[in-house]
This record gives C-alpha cells, sequence and structure tokens, in this order.
C-alpha cells in the first residue's frame, strides 16, 4: 500500500526563478507560512524541480511539527 501524500489538502506555492544557468525554486506552504528554496540547473525538467521543492518542504514541516 501506498502513503499518502502528506502535503494532500494543504496549498502550496511554488516560484520558479532563472538565474543564469540554474532555476531557483521557491515552495511556501501557506497554512503555516513556512517557505523553502532549491535550486538546480535550467535544463532540468520543471516537474524534478518542482519535486524536489516539495519534497524539501515536507521535510521541513515534519521536522517543525506541522505535519507528521
Amino acid at each position: 500500500m501506498k502513503a499518502s501524500n502528506p502535503l494532500e489538502g494543504r496549498e502550496v506555492l511554488l516560484e520558479f526563478i532563472p538565474v543564469g544557468t540554474y532555476v531557483r525554486v521557491t515552495a511556501l506552504d501557506t497554512k503555516s507560512l513556512t517557505e523553502v528554496a532549491i535550486q538546480g540547473p535550467k535544463n532540468a525538467p520543471q516537474s524534478v524541480l518542482k519535486n524536489n521543492a516539495l519534497k524539501r518542504l515536507e521535510y521541513v514541516l515534519r521536522k517543525n511539527g506541522v505535519i507528521t
């Protein structure tokens, strides 16, 4: 059985900002106002960058006790 998405039902805003040869991706959980940022190569698929940002946001929310 696959675990459900811990961010399901939460509103997350994503922002992609190209900076030179890389892209900065910011993810903001609107309920807790927790914000994280990652960066990756400019030629990486947007889906990979989005997934990495969401995984980092999930990690930080768990670490801060916002989600279980």
